[in-house]
């Protein structure tokens, strides 16, 4: 693993941003806001990550997966509560404010993406 910018994916990383910040002012629920949200969730923290580091897609998409497990088995407690975020309208889009098994799913079908992805394009390797 090293820095190493990397054009494409940065680029990818700001477009999804925007999508997301899109779903989250204009979308208030259903499938898009609540899923493919999530979907998309992970597979931007991997283009941010994967912008300025140099490491082997498979070993990067295992930590976003696992960020983004944790993000949402924080859900389960009050940590909203416990770090005096929950009125803060930013912190609960960011980090959420309801367990759902849902989004565990949402985000491995992103991580399982990222893995096809990685794999068709040859930079799997």
């Amino acid at each position: 693993m090293k820095l190493q910018y990397n054009k494409n994916y940065f680029i990818t990383f700001i477009l999804l941003f925007i999508v997301e910040a899109l779903i989250a002012i204009f979308l208030k629920d259903g499938f898009i806001r609540h899923t493919f949200g999530d979907y998309l969730a992970v597979i931007l923290l991997y283009c941010m990550f994967k912008s300025c580091i140099k490491t082997k897609p498979f070993y990067l998409a295992i930590v976003v997966l696992i960020i983004s497990y944790g993000i949402e088995f924080l859900q389960l407690t009050n940590f909203l509560e416990i770090t005096n975020l929950d009125n803060n309208k930013l912190a609960k889009i960011i980090l959420g404010s309801t367990f759902s098994i849902s989004d565990l799913i949402a985000y491995t079908l992103g991580f399982i993406s990222i893995l096809i992805f990685e794999f068709k394009t040859q930079a799997y390797a």
